[in-house]
């Protein structure tokens, strides 16, 4: 049964997709939906940690985010900013630790070589999640 959803957004299209799909979920099945921001720490060691986003571009993600649920007719339960240095990484632990039941993000339109140097994050976290991952496209 489903009772928590956990939907990764960065402001692309398709987090809006995966969006759209989680608020669809969790409005058919009485679930909680959390939208969350990875918001990637790059440096750190001898230098200063440095985000891929400020706090307010963060937060202004995550509202946009909160606005586009709550007009597919489910309102996010709650929002999260997650640092970590690598997106999956952080997705997956963030899951794990709050005992998410279904993750539901969205994925580039990489392919061929771009896809493998650059790898996806959806393929990560859907290797490594404790939990069922839908990818919208």
């Amino acid at each position: 049964m489903t009772t928590k959803i956990l939907c990764p957004i960065d402001g692309t299209d398709h987090a809006q997709k995966a969006v759209a799909v989680a608020a669809d979920m969790a409005r058919r099945y009485g679930a909680a939906l959390t939208l969350c921001v990875v918001n990637v720490a790059h440096g750190g060691g001898r230098g200063p940690m440095i985000h891929h986003w400020s706090d307010q571009d963060a937060q202004k993600i995550l509202d946009a985010g909160a606005a586009l649920a709550a007009a597919e007719g489910c309102a996010p339960t709650n929002t999260a900013v997650i640092i970590d240095r690598e997106a999956a990484s952080g997705i997956v632990a963030y899951a794990a630790l709050n005992q998410t039941d279904h993750i539901v993000m969205g994925t580039g339109d990489r392919r061929g070589v771009s896809r493998l140097m650059l790898g996806s994050v959806a393929a990560d976290v859907s290797a490594r999640a404790p939990c069922t991952v839908t990818v919208a496209r």
